[in-house]
């Protein structure tokens, strides 16, 4: 399916957060699309293609991005400036996070809360905003790279229903963002 147009269509049927179309799975060529539009890098995407394809890096349209396999865990490498404009918004208590309602649709918000902050524990939500049936975003590795990015620290990020994004900030403005991928058919 080499069309953006058919893929931006596809996408929207399948009705994920993301979709990946996987161009040349030797070099790591991906092109990835949500409901409604195409982005030039998505984090948990990345991460997850990693682990599938198993190749050193994937060639986004945002740029190259390293990637490794270290037991459990799938690792992506990338720099904050490519992931899409989120709302980073900080609560007082994890609980707050836990009770937040929806909001409506027209910013993309990634609520979070330190759970514990000498450790880097961290509690987050996202809400995509975009009005295209995803109200919330399981896990999000861009905007989990961005909070890296700004706090200036490795965290281990509890989000959604559960799943654990690990990050840690690299040389010369790359952050590192982590986590295991399940294969379900």
């Amino acid at each position: 399916m080499p069309d953006p147009e058919e893929r931006q269509v596809f996408a929207g049927k399948l009705g994920f957060s993301e979709t990946v179309f996987v161009d040349d799975p030797e070099r790591g060529v991906i092109d990835i699309y949500t409901p409604t539009l195409r982005l030039p890098f998505a984090g948990h995407p990345c991460v997850g293609t990693a682990w599938l394809l198993d190749v050193p890096e994937l060639v986004t349209p945002a740029g190259v991005v390293g990637t490794r396999l270290d037991g459990e865990f799938s690792w992506i490498e990338a720099r904050a400036e490519w992931a899409p404009p989120r709302t980073l918004r900080q609560y007082a208590t994890a609980a707050e996070v836990d009770d937040l309602p929806v909001p409506p649709p027209g910013e993309w918000i990634y609520a979070w809360a330190w759970e514990d902050e000498a450790a880097g524990r961290v509690r987050a939500r996202a809400f995509p905003g975009r009005g295209d049936g995803i109200e919330e975003d399981e896990a999000t590795g861009a905007a989990a790279i961005l909070l890296t990015d700004r706090l200036g620290r490795a965290l281990n990020i509890t989000q959604g229903a559960g799943s654990q994004i690990l990050t840690a900030p690299q040389p010369g403005g790359w952050v590192e963002v982590g986590g295991r991928v399940l294969l379900e058919r």
